[in-house]
């Protein structure tokens, strides 16, 4: 049995194939942790969403900034947008059945000496309070209320975090840390508008993971969404977006000894 955490799909579903076959998977005794996105952007949304939900047991997956994104626009009964490659998911017969698989699954997963998010953490939080806050979301996510919440979720304020933040402006920073964060500031300000290189970093903004002050550096944490960043396997990060949906790779690694595959997505 091994584990493999695989990065942002994006609807590369010919690449996730590949990189499964080289990975000589067995959805029999293999799992497969996903960092999110698994949609959006790419050809296959559809196609990639029904394989998934085939694979069943042997998926663990968090999700995205594109997974919600999705989520909400059923929510609302919303047409995608211009640079959306949703059509063709939002109209299928399935469609109700996609979201109500796809809205339950978590926003952090964690098991031994390994974390999943899909983008970031505050560095206020720890891990046993990080487990805490993803529950308040999904409980949301996942009951019957789902379609009311995701009309209140959205939006960039506040960008820190504050205890006494209750109900939606609670749940926003939650969200957009999971989902959405790549820097901010020592005192966790988020910025959401960098999506550059380490190079590139906004005056008086680092990476989430390098805040020294983060509780979480005790645990491995593997993320996605930055495809800027690329591979980084480090000590306690494992960032897995490699940009498949750019031309680039679609990266996985095996949890038992951090060994790395990767499959090519030319455009």
């Amino acid at each position: 049995m091994a584990t493999y955490a695989i990065g942002d799909l994006q609807g590369c579903l010919t690449e996730f194939k590949s990189l499964l076959e080289k990975i000589d998977f067995n959805s029999k005794k293999d799992r497969l942790w996903l960092v999110g996105d698994v949609v959006n952007r790419g050809p296959d949304s559809l196609s990639t969403l029904k394989f998934l939900m085939d694979l069943s047991e042997s998926v663990t997956m968090v999700l995205g900034n594109h997974d919600l994104h999705l989520i909400k626009l059923v929510a609302n009964n919303e047409k995608a947008s211009e640079i959306d490659t949703l059509n063709e998911t939002l109209t299928s017969q399935d469609i109700f059945k996609i979201t109500d698989w796809l809205r339950k699954k978590p926003l952090f997963h964690s098991e031994e000496d390994y974390s999943m998010v899909h983008a970031g953490l505050l560095p206020q939080w720890n891990i046993t309070q990080i487990k805490l806050l993803a529950k308040e979301v999904e409980t949301h996510l996942a009951g019957d209320n789902w379609r009311s919440f995701l009309k209140n979720i959205y939006g960039n304020k506040p960008d820190s975090w504050d205890e006494k933040l209750e109900n939606y402006e609670r749940w926003r920073v939650i969200i957009n840390a999971f989902t959405r964060l790549r820097v901010c500031t020592a005192n966790g300000k988020m910025n959401f508008t960098f999506k550059g290189s380490l190079n590139d970093l906004p005056q008086g903004y680092m990476p989430w993971f390098d805040v020294p002050t983060r509780r979480s550096k005790k645990t491995t944490i593997i993320f996605g969404h930055w495809s800027a960043l690329g591979l980084s396997v480090k000590r306690n990060i494992i960032s897995l977006d490699t940009g498949c949906v750019w031309g680039r790779s679609l990266s996985a690694i095996r949890l038992e000894d951090r060994k790395v595959f990767q499959a090519s997505c030319g455009k």
